[in-house]
């Protein structure tokens, strides 16, 4: 009885190790699965001349252009997650929080899964999930933030 159990037991540890692998990736930072329910309005974003930008720098243009891209596509980045972790540690739902205040304006990340998301919108004509796994597997890094301001 006890061999029995013992051999059970080792079959179900096995199948429950390999079949991790096919398990939902849970590491993904908190975004919406779809556009927000008709009838729902969005967080307000903040508009390019209100942006606390980096004043006389060469960031300055990029960092209040993000911001005039995001009001282009609301409802797409409100469907994006955003790798700096700013759900766990202020609480946003997608990327699209980011762009409700000022956060977007100071973080890497944002800037360049925003524009990574525009491009691919406006650009390549890509869905919102098929952005999703593109910023998933980490191609929003490759934007050129110096460049960035250009992107129309």
């Amino acid at each position: 009885m006890k061999q029995r159990l013992a051999s059970l037991a080792c079959v179900l540890f096995f199948s429950l190790y390999t079949s991790a692998q096919w398990m939902p990736q849970s590491d993904i930072p908190a975004y919406h699965i779809g556009p927000p329910p008709k009838g729902e309005a969005l967080g307000k974003l903040i508009p390019p001349d209100q942006v606390q930008a980096s004043v006389g720098t060469k960031w300055e243009p990029m960092q209040r252009h993000a911001f005039a891209l995001a009001a282009k596509i609301p409802k797409v980045i409100y469907q994006e997650p955003c790798y700096c972790r700013c759900d766990k540690a202020m609480g946003h739902t997608s990327l699209h929080s980011c762009y409700e205040g000022q956060h977007a304006a100071i973080c890497e990340a944002c800037l360049k899964e925003l524009y990574y998301t525009y491009l691919m919108t406006t650009r390549e004509k890509k869905t919102p999930d098929q952005i999703r796994q593109g910023i998933v597997a980490g191609e929003w890094k490759s934007i050129d933030l110096d460049t960035a301001a250009s992107i129309d």
